[in-house]
C-alpha cells in the first residue's frame, strides 16, 4: 500500500512518543524514519524497542536525513533550537507545548517557520477531543445563549515515572503551569472562540515539586468578551476527576472527564427544556492531530493548534505565573 502521510523524524526519545504519538504517526499513514536521543544507548534502544530504524545523536544528521517533518517532544527549553533548525533545513515542525521558556523566543519559531515555508502545528491535543469539539459547537450554534463563565479542573496525579524534569528541574522550564495551564488555555480558546485578555492566579508548593517548582495551581482569566474562567491545576491531586464546563444565559455545558489525552468522558448540556446528553464521535486525539498536520502539509487545511495557538497559550500560563509572583491581575501579552 502507499504511504499516504509524511516521513517523520522524533527529537527526543520521549514517553509521550512512545506511548501515543509513534502510534498515531503510523495510523495517520505516516512512516517514522529515526530518532535523536541524546545518549546513543538510550535512542539504539529507544529505535529498536518501537520498530524505527535509525537513532542519532546528531540534530544535523536527522535533518539532513530523507525526512519531511519532525515532531519535537524534547523539555521546554531545547524547543527553539530545534524548530530553528527544522525550518532552515526546510522540515515541517509539530512542537510540543510549551513553545519555549518566553514569548520573545515562541515568536521567534513561527515567524522562521513561516519565512522558510514550511508548516508549523503546536501539539494541543485536547482540541482535538469530541467533547470539546462538541462543546464548541454548542457555543458557537447560541445553544447555551450568551456565554458568561467557564470552569476548567484539571488537577491530575503525575505519575512516577513521569516525575523527572517537570517537578525537578528549573532551568528546562517545568512547572504545572507550564505543563498543564497552558492545556486549559488553549482549550478554552477553542471552545469559546475568543481570546484572554488578563489573568489571576496563585501557585502551590504541595511537596511534590522541588523548592520553586509549583506543582498546583489555581486561578482565573478574563476573556475580551468579559467571561470569566476558572482553572485548578496540580500534579499532586491522586482521587480527582477532571471536567470542562461553559455557563451561559441560557443553559449549561459540563463536561465530566474530558481534559485527558484519552478519548472519553461526556457533554451534558442543561437548559430550561431539561438535559441532554450530546452525541460525541470520539477518535483518537493524536491520531486527528497528525491527520490535520499531514493535510496542512499537502496543502489542505491547518493544524489543529498552529504555531500561533501555542504562542497565544503560553502567554496566558506566563500571565498567570506572573500573576502568581506579584498578587496582580496580569495582562495576557498578544499573539504574533
Amino acid at each position: 500500500m502507499a504511504r499516504s502521510g509524511l516521513r517523520w523524524g522524533l527529537i527526543g526519545a520521549t514517553t509521550i512518543s512512545k506511548e501515543w504519538m509513534i502510534g498515531a504517526i503510523r495510523e495517520a499513514g505516516g512512516e517514522i524514519v529515526s530518532v535523536l536521543s541524546g545518549d546513543a544507548a538510550r535512542g539504539e534502544a529507544y529505535a529498536r524497542e518501537n520498530g524505527i530504524a535509525r537513532s542519532t545523536t546528531s540534530l544535523d544528521e536527522l535533518l539532513g536525513s530523507d525526512i519531511d517533518a519532525v515532531y519535537i517532544a524534547t523539555t521546554n527549553k531545547k524547543h527553539e533550537a530545534q524548530t530553528l533548525g527544522a525550518a532552515k533545513a526546510g522540515k515541517h515542525v509539530l512542537c510540543e507545548k510549551p513553545l519555549a521558556l518566553t514569548l520573545e523566543a515562541a515568536r521567534g519559531m513561527v515567524a522562521a517557520c513561516r519565512d522558510a515555508g514550511v508548516v508549523m502545528g503546536t501539539n494541543h491535543h485536547l482540541r482535538n477531543a469530541a467533547s470539546h469539539r462538541a462543546m464548541r459547537d454548542a457555543v458557537t450554534s447560541g445553544r447555551i445563549g450568551r456565554p458568561l463563565f467557564a470552569r476548567v479542573f484539571h488537577a491530575v496525579y503525575l505519575p512516577p515515572h513521569l516525575q523527572g524534569w517537570r517537578i525537578k528541574d528549573a532551568a528546562a522550564g517545568s512547572g504545572v503551569v507550564m505543563d498543564i495551564t497552558v492545556h486549559d488555555a488553549d482549550t478554552l480558546r477553542f471552545v469559546l472562540g475568543e481570546e484572554p485578555v488578563a489573568v489571576t492566579a496563585m501557585t502551590q508548593a504541595g511537596g511534590m515539586g522541588v523548592a520553586g517548582i509549583e506543582d498546583g495551581a489555581m486561578g482565573v482569566i478574563r476573556f475580551e468578551s468579559g467571561v470569566l474562567a476558572q482553572f485548578h491545576d496540580a500534579f499532586t491531586t491522586k482521587y480527582a476527576t477532571t471536567g470542562f464546563e461553559v455557563h451561559g444565559s441560557e443553559g449549561s455545558l459540563i463536561g465530566t472527564d474530558v481534559m485527558t489525552q484519552r478519548p472519553v468522558g461526556q457533554v451534558l448540556l442543561r437548559t430550561a427544556g431539561g438535559e441532554e446528553v450530546l452525541k460525541l464521535a470520539p477518535e483518537n486525539l493524536y491520531v486527528r492531530s497528525v491527520r490535520a498536520f499531514q493535510d496542512a502539509v499537502s496543502g489542505s487545511g491547518r493544524p489543529a493548534a498552529t504555531g500561533e495557538d501555542g504562542v497565544r497559550s503560553m502567554a496566558v500560563g506566563i500571565a498567570a505565573l506572573e500573576a502568581a509572583r506579584s498578587g496582580r491581575e496580569t495582562r495576557v501579552e498578544p499573539g504574533l
